[in-house]
């Protein structure tokens, strides 16, 4: 089945389809609206720093496939893929994991870090009532 030479043709047939400039002058237009999103936010403070490499190379990633056909189609052959579209839905998807993994692992430490915060105020508030009970149990100044 997997050497099927009627798959072989339709896979080839998807693969030599012409691709509609429609969806790559969208592609192209809303990859540079993410730029213009991205560096807006950065300079309002509302994105972090750290996070704008990221997503600028994300942006630039998007305009380099709508922009340069060749390149998405040598991908597409490359991993194996049918068509152009599902090419980009597996490195959507890729992408999607990766950060799902970094927010996990960013969770993980502030979880940890609440966990070390909560229990430094138990202590802190155990001694402060110690402090309290000696206080109040050492006799006063005489009147």
């Amino acid at each position: 089945m997997e050497n099927d030479p009627r798959l072989e043709e339709l896979r080839n047939i998807f693969l030599s389809a012409p691709e509609s400039t429609t969806t790559r002058v969208m592609a192209a237009v809303l990859s540079l609206a993410l730029f213009a999103v991205v560096l807006g936010l950065v300079r309002r403070r509302v994105l972090r720093e750290e996070y704008t490499p990221i997503w600028l190379l994300v942006a630039f990633g998007i305009a380099l496939m709508s922009l340069v056909n060749p390149l998405l189609s040598w991908l597409t052959r490359s991993l194996g893929a049918w068509t152009p579209s599902s090419t980009i839905f597996f490195l959507g998807q890729i992408f999607l994991v990766a950060i799902c993994l970094n927010y996990a692992v960013r969770l993980s430490g502030l979880v940890l870090q609440v966990k070390n915060l909560g229990q430094e105020v138990a202590m802190l508030r155990a001694q402060l009532d110690a402090r309290d009970q000696r206080e109040d149990a050492a006799p006063g100044p005489p009147d």
